[in-house]
C-alpha cells in the first residue's frame, strides 16, 4: 500500500505540473498580457508602449523561464527598466535589490499578487476557499445521505412502485440546473410576492455568521441537483448486488431481509457510488460558481468568475493550483478506498 501511494504520489506531482504549465501558458498569451497592461498602466497605450511596459516586468521572457520564476525553481528576474528603475519578480517596493530573495514561487509559498482585490493571491484563496469549505460541509451532508437512502430504497426492489417514483424524483433532480431551482427556491420561500419568506434570498451574511435563514437555500439547491446522480447510480448498484448468488443463499438460509440489504448487499453496492461521491469534491469546488453567483456568496467560485473576467492572472493560477490538487487528492482517496471497500480488488 505504501509503495502503492508513492508511485500514485509521483504520478499526481507530473500531472500538476502538466495542468498548472497548460493553465500558465494560456493565462500567458500575449492578447491576455496586452490587456493586463493597458488594465494596469493606461488604456491609450500604443504597441510600443504596451511592449517596454510588458518588458520591463517580465512578461515577455521565454514561457519556460516565466514558468520556473513562477514555480519558485528559477531565479525571480531582474531587470532596469527604461526609466532607470531596478525591477524584480522578488523585489518589493522600496526593497533594496541586494535585500531581495532569489527565489520566489508558488514553492516558496509566493503566490504573487491580485491586481483586482490588491491582496496576496494565497490570502484571497484561503480566504475563499474556507467559505466555500463550509458550503461544501453542509451540501455533502444533506446530498449524500439522502442521495444513499433513496438509491437503496429504489434498488431493493427493482420494478415497484417505490422504485419507479424515487427513480422518477432522482431523474428529475439531476434535470433541473441550479440556476432554475435555486430562482424557485428564492422566488417560492424567499419572496413576498408568494408570501413565504422562510428564508433569506442572499447568502453574503452567511460569510460572516452561517444561520438557518441565509444558508439553506444555496445547499439545497447544489444538494439537490448532485443528490439524483448519486442515487441513480446507487440505485443500479443495489439492483444489480441484489441479484448475486451469495444474496440467494443468504435468502435460502432465512436470513431476515434487513439483515441481508444491511449486512450483505450494502458494502459491496456502495463502490460505484463512493467513486461518484468522491468526484463531487471537485465539482462542488468550481462548480458552485453559478449558486455563489446567483446566491451573492463570495466564495472560491465567486472568485474564479472575477479572476477570469478581469483577467486576473496571478489570482487565475493560484485558483488552477487549489482545484487540480483537490481533483488529484480526491482521485487518490478514492483509489484507497476502493481496497477497503472490496478485498478482492488487488494492488499489483
Amino acid at each position: 500500500m505504501a509503495l502503492f501511494i508513492l508511485r500514485r504520489l509521483g504520478i499526481m506531482i507530473l500531472t500538476a505540473l502538466c495542468l498548472t504549465f497548460i493553465v500558465f501558458a494560456l493565462t500567458n498569451l500575449y492578447p491576455n498580457l496586452e490587456k493586463l497592461a493597458k488594465t494596469q498602466a493606461n488604456n491609450r497605450m500604443s504597441d510600443a508602449e504596451v511592449t517596454t511596459w510588458l518588458d520591463n516586468r517580465g512578461y515577455l521572457d521565454p514561457l519556460p523561464v516565466k514558468y520556473g520564476q513562477w514555480l519558485g525553481v528559477l531565479p525571480g528576474y531582474v531587470i532596469e527598466g527604461s526609466d532607470g528603475q531596478i525591477r524584480g519578480r522578488c523585489i518589493d517596493p522600496g526593497q533594496a535589490p541586494e535585500d531581495a530573495d532569489r527565489f520566489c514561487g508558488v514553492l516558496q509559498g509566493d503566490w504573487g499578487y491580485s491586481t483586482v482585490f490588491r491582496d496576496n493571491v494565497a490570502e484571497i484563496v484561503g480566504t475563499r476557499l474556507g467559505l466555500t469549505g463550509w458550503l461544501m460541509l453542509a451540501v455533502m451532508c444533506v446530498m449524500v445521505p439522502g442521495a444513499l437512502l433513496l438509491g437503496v430504497l429504489a434498488g431493493m426492489r427493482e420494478g415497484s412502485r417505490t422504485d419507479r417514483s424515487l427513480s422518477t424524483v432522482s431523474i428529475i433532480s439531476t434535470a433541473t440546473p441550479e440556476y432554475v431551482s435555486g430562482v424557485i427556491f428564492i422566488a417560492v420561500f424567499a419572496s413576498s410576492a408568494v408570501g413565504l419568506k422562510w428564508f433569506k434570498g442572499t447568502a453574503t451574511s452567511a460569510m460572516d455568521d452561517i444561520t438557518w435563514a441565509n444558508f439553506t437555500l444555496p445547499v439545497l439547491t447544489i444538494a439537490l441537483y448532485g443528490m439524483g446522480y448519486i442515487a441513480r447510480m446507487t440505485r443500479a448498484s443495489m439492483t444489480e448486488v441484489m441479484t448475486a448468488q451469495y444474496i440467494r443463499t443468504a435468502r435460502l438460509k432465512g436470513v431476515s431481509f434487513p439483515n441481508i440489504v444491511v449486512k450483505h448487499a450494502l458494502r459491496n453496492a456502495l463502490i460505484a457510488p463512493f467513486t461518484v461521491i468522491m468526484l463531487q469534491f471537485p465539482w462542488l469546488l468550481n462548480g458552485v460558481v453559478i449558486v455563489e453567483t446567483l446566491f451573492n456568496y463570495k466564495g472560491f467560485g465567486w472568485t474564479l468568475v472575477q479572476a477570469a473576467s478581469n483577467n486576473d492572472i496571478e489570482l487565475l493560477l493560484g485558483v488552477s493550483i487549489v482545484s487540480v490538487i483537490v481533483v488529484l487528492l480526491t482521485q487518490l482517496i478514492s483509489d484507497i478506498g476502493y481496497v477497503y471497500l472490496n478485498p478482492r480488488i488487488r494492488i499489483s
